[in-house]
């Protein structure tokens, strides 16, 4: 007795979308551990739309005419035509300067630029290993609580404990900008008081840290001209996802589609 597939066969406009591709593509959808159906869904999904302007590109006559994405680095042909076809149905969208004016003065203070900070710190690194990084935090924790007791021994404990070469400093680390260090240590530094140390540690990748903010100035709030790029570029994407959405939703509206369902966010 011939045995069922497993998953029905996606056909688009009478195309059939082989299943062998679609499980390559479901590599790039990740879904819970356990629920492999979900990416072969999404992979599925995306096949069937890319089939879906494939079509409607070679139904316009249009031929494709690849660019360079980067030095020795071409669209494909069906890359190109996806492209083209894109450009051709989404013009530009207008920007609206003054809804853009509207929203930087409603708060103008959601615009600042980098903060400064000044900081030491002393690193206990851990290893990956749940045994390890337990020992590592065991001796993290009591260096924290010698530092608390007695904040004018820090600079000793860096040099004696600190894994970091900032310890020849007494674990000075200068002066530090925001995306200078990794997120968990800025988020820290950002909610400290000047002059005191972090009564937690502060776990990163890298470790456990015992952290001294000696000083912290805000960015300055900055000039509509300069955030202006900024938002217009986020006015444009904004503009492009609802367009093609749109247009995705009226290609599948029109097809002849059986295996797979679209939902709004997959286009």
């Amino acid at each position: 007795m011939e045995r069922k597939p497993l998953l029905p066969p996606v056909i688009v406009n009478g195309v059939t979308i082989a299943p062998e591709r679609i499980a390559d593509e479901a590599q790039n959808h990740p879904a819970p551990k356990g629920k492999p159906g979900l990416a072969w869904a999404a992979a599925a999904r995306a096949l069937a739309l890319r089939e879906l302007m494939l079509q409607e590109a070679r139904a316009r006559g249009l031929v494709p005419d690849p660019v360079e994405l980067a030095p020795g680095q071409w669209e494909t042909g069906d890359e190109a035509l996806i492209r083209q076809l894109l450009e051709a149905e989404i013009p530009p969208a207008p920007i609206d300067e003054a809804a853009l004016r509207a929203g930087y003065d409603a708060d103008p203070d959601r615009f600042r630029g980098p903060s400064l900070y000044e900081a030491a710190h002393i690193l206990i690194p851990a290893p990956a290993d749940p045994a390890g990084r337990a020992l590592a935090r065991d001796k993290a924790e009591a260096v924290l609580a010698l530092a608390l007791g007695d904040p004018r021994r820090f600079g000793d404990l860096a040099r004696e404990h600190s894994a970091c070469p900032s310890r020849d400093s007494g674990g000075m680390l200068g002066q530090l900008s925001s995306g200078d260090t990794v997120p968990e240590f800025e988020s820290a530094l950002a909610t400290m008081t000047e002059g005191r140390i972090a009564p937690a540690l502060v776990e990163t990748r890298y470790g456990f840290h015992v952290v001294r903010l000696d000083a912290r100035a805000g960015g300055q709030v900055l000039p509509f001209a300069a955030v202006a790029p900024h938002l217009r570029e986020a006015q444009e994407k904004a503009a492009w996802v609802a367009a093609s959405r749109a247009f995705a939703a009226r290609l599948a509206a029109g097809a002849r589609v059986t295996g797979v369902t679209f939902m709004p966010e997959a286009a």
